[in-house]
């Protein structure tokens, strides 16, 4: 018989070429003809799984959300069931920074789809949601820890959580060597510290 092809698995091949491309060449080379001759297929099975190159982008970076999500789960197990939020934090932020491979391919494909968004209004409407989701995610952990008195009552959440998120764009700069990756921990680290400097 022959052998069953894994929709799912397929789909991913293809996300993982289309990050590849974003990667190396750049968002304007994401086309299905570019992806299909990256993951080794022909460029009529890419259009039997993504009929349109917004399709495939789309697909490709929940796929990409979702690797990142996994990879803060795993850090994650490191400190037990309950991680400080400090340390919740600190995983967050700096999965979302490229300081190895896999961080490095999700976070240029994240660019690359805002760069899209800003001229399509359905990616737009999926990105501005997504982002939104990810900033109640972290403005709802700022919250938290100020109610348990790890974080100082005066501090603002909103605020704070945009503060937070504002590291992630120490990327370009990692990116275009301006810093060392390093030199972004650092920053994110005295930046912990100095929000959780008023624990009880």
């Amino acid at each position: 018989m022959p052998k069953q092809v894994d929709h799912r698995e397929r789909r991913e091949t293809i996300a993982r070429a289309l990050w590849r491309v974003v990667e190396q060449r750049g968002i304007a080379h994401a086309s299905v003809r570019e992806v299909a001759q990256e993951a080794g297929i022909s460029h009529g099975a890419v259009q039997h799984y993504f009929a349109t190159r917004e399709e495939m982008l789309v697909f490709a970076m929940d796929f990409a959300s979702e690797q990142t999500a996994g990879r803060v789960a795993d850090s994650l197990r490191a400190f037990g069931d309950r991680p400080h939020p400090r340390d919740l934090l600190r995983v967050m932020l700096t999965e979302m920074l490229p300081l190895h491979p896999d961080a490095r391919a999700t976070s240029r494909m994240s660019a690359a789809y805002v760069l899209e968004a800003l001229h399509d209004a359905n990616i737009h409407t999926r990105a501005r949601d997504g982002l939104t989701h990810g900033r109640e995610l972290v403005e709802q952990i700022v919250r938290q820890a100020i109610a348990d008195g790890r974080i100082g009552a005066d501090r603002d959440p909103a605020t704070e959580t945009n503060l937070l998120l504002a590291l992630t764009g120490l990327t370009p700069l990692i990116e275009l060597g301006v810093i060392e990756p390093e030199a972004a921990l650092t920053a994110v680290d005295q930046h912990l510290e100095r929000l959780f400097s008023g624990e009880a």
